[in-house]
């Protein structure tokens, strides 16, 4: 399957969030496939960011700008004509979404809103796959695992903006993308997703990274809850084979995919923080009660057996090398940006190979 990357050599592609955590890393994986990539985003939150530390603005023809912002949005379009898009830019933290419900509704639907009507109106635009989470779906607690056609919902603003956002996705593909030749659409649901430069707030990881660097006890809040945590290239391999397949196969990869750890990765937030511990060498936590209490599902799990059957996509690492590779991308301090672009360019060739070595 790895050999379905090869499509993106010289393929334009649009990356909607790029200076973020996620879009960030896609956008050096397509520049090391040979993509045209263009970026649409906010400007970096911080200057510790996986965008700039790895000196991505280098690599892509960076646009700033607001999906919120159709004019603009259809500008950058029009202009750069995409063939390829992924749609990455989101509110995405769940705490922050009740301080700021407002933002998170607005960005989250009317963005993949303005994105979905940006790809119809480009004919350039072949293939489409637009990020959503794991947290779109209705968590009533069962204990079950969600597949791809289970109810969606969320009690939190920014689940149910996820929901929404995938409503928006299916009825743009019934209403507008129906003929055989049109535009071909995936959403995709990940949740957890770890690994080196995200300093996000409220995200186990960077707070663990925070604490540990500063030599005080990580404060954990909720330790019990389980949560499918993967490194970051699992499910960006997810979203690349997906983009290729729907560009070269068209429809026949449309819909929903889930896209998450085996049952050995969904682990207990407490024995994550331990194994961060661990990895680092030393340090120690703290549970605080109060924070426990604001209402998080205790357990969320994805069936990704839709993605294990039909791409041949499986996951490649476990909890113990997710912690390490994470851990060490985040050991930075005092290496120049091209320094730190070549290990992740590294990481991403260490896991293409693991990839191709078990088939």
């Amino acid at each position: 399957m790895t050999a379905l990357l090869d499509l993106y050599q010289s393929r334009r592609v649009l990356v909607t969030g790029d200076t973020g955590f996620k879009g960030s890393w896609l956008s050096i994986w397509l520049n090391s496939l040979g993509a045209q990539v263009c970026g649409f985003s906010l400007e970096p939150r911080t200057e510790n960011d996986n965008y700039v530390r790895c000196g991505v603005d280098n690599l892509v023809d960076h646009v700033q700008g607001d999906v919120r912002d159709l004019e603009r949005l259809l500008t950058v379009f029009d202009t750069h004509r995409p063939q390829i898009v992924f749609h990455l830019a989101a509110q995405p933290i769940v705490l922050q979404s009740y301080d700021d419900p407002i933002t998170t509704f607005s960005t989250n639907i009317m963005g993949t809103v303005n994105v979905m009507e940006a790809i119809r109106q480009t004919s350039s635009v072949r293939a489409a796959v637009i990020i959503t989470s794991d947290k779109c779906y209705e968590n009533t607690g069962s204990g079950f695992s969600f597949q791809e056609e289970d109810r969606l919902g969320g009690s939190d603003p920014y689940s149910a903006s996820k929901g929404a956002a995938e409503l928006v996705i299916a009825s743009y593909v019934r209403s507008y993308f129906t003929q055989s030749d049109s535009v071909a659409v995936a959403s995709v649901r990940a949740g957890n997703v770890v690994g080196g430069g995200d300093w996000s707030p409220y995200r186990l990881f960077p707070d663990c990274i925070r604490s540990l660097k500063s030599e005080t006890p990580i404060v954990v809040r909720n330790p019990g809850a389980i949560r499918p945590w993967q490194y970051v290239l699992e499910p960006l391999y997810g979203y690349l084979l997906l983009g290729a397949l729907l560009y070269s196969s068209g429809k026949e990869y449309s819909g929903a995919w889930n896209f998450g750890p085996l049952s050995t990765g969904c682990v207990p937030v407490v024995e994550l923080v331990r194994a961060i511990i661990e990895a680092w060498g030393g340090g120690s936590y703290v549970i605080d009660e109060k924070r426990s209490q604001n209402g998080e599902a205790p357990l969320l799990q994805l069936d990704i057996s839709k993605a294990l059957n039909r791409l041949g996509w499986r996951p490649m690492l476990g909890t113990k090398e997710t912690v390490q590779r994470t851990v060490d991308e985040y050991r930075v301090e005092g290496m120049a940006a091209h320094k730190i672009l070549k290990q992740r360019l590294l990481h991403i060739e260490n896991y293409v190979g693991k990839v191709q070595s078990r088939g």
